[in-house]
């Protein structure tokens, strides 16, 4: 997987969970479904949630920032040896 993919899908992932916990959106959809007996589970599922995909954003983050290093460290070894 490219190291953009994981970053956006773990920004996007953690926005949407970060606004389904903070705002009361998701509580009124959910009981306009019918579904409020879920009510009481929304935390166990959406907090683990934005921490996955914060992690997968970090991540992604860090990969290509091993990748940059990795590049630089070859352009400096090829200059060297030039």
């Amino acid at each position: 997987m490219k190291d953009t993919t994981i970053i956006r899908t773990g920004i996007i992932g953690s926005i949407i969970a970060a606004i389904c916990c903070a705002t009361p959106i998701l509580v009124l959809a959910v009981g306009a479904l019918g579904l409020t007996t879920w009510l009481g589970w929304l935390d166990y599922v959406l907090l683990p949630a934005l921490a996955v995909f914060l992690a997968m954003a970090a991540f992604g983050l860090w990969r290509r920032n091993q990748a940059a290093n990795c590049c630089a460290r070859d352009a400096q070894r090829d200059k060297e040896r030039a």
